[in-house]
């Protein structure tokens, strides 16, 4: 499970209107096992890109970055990981 230290969440302009819907950016500060692969000791955040549509609010895309040199990290969550995840963006929208 993901354990989430801090995040910050803010509105992102789509000025294409891709996708419709209003489009959320959250950048979350992880706590990540020693014992965990994702682990770095300088740490690791999420950039969760989240949209919320008539229909259907849905994570859009996720990656895992170092905290200091915001080296990209490839991995992927596990689908509880996900229902989590998305759970908590729903949860936590701005104003």
């Amino acid at each position: 499970m993901l354990t989430i230290k801090e995040y910050t969440a803010e509105f992102v302009k789509d000025p294409f209107g891709i996708l419709p819907g209003k489009r959320y950016e959250f950048v979350l500060d992880l706590d990540v096992p020693e014992e965990d692969e994702l682990f770095r000791e300088s740490g690791v955040y999420l950039r969760v890109i989240y949209l919320v549509g008539e229909d259907q609010s849905r994570i859009v895309k996720y990656d895992f970055y170092e905290r200091t040199t915001d080296l990209y990290l490839d991995f992927d969550m596990e689908p509880e990981e996900e229902e989590q995840l998305t759970a908590f963006c729903r949860e936590n929208l701005p104003e």
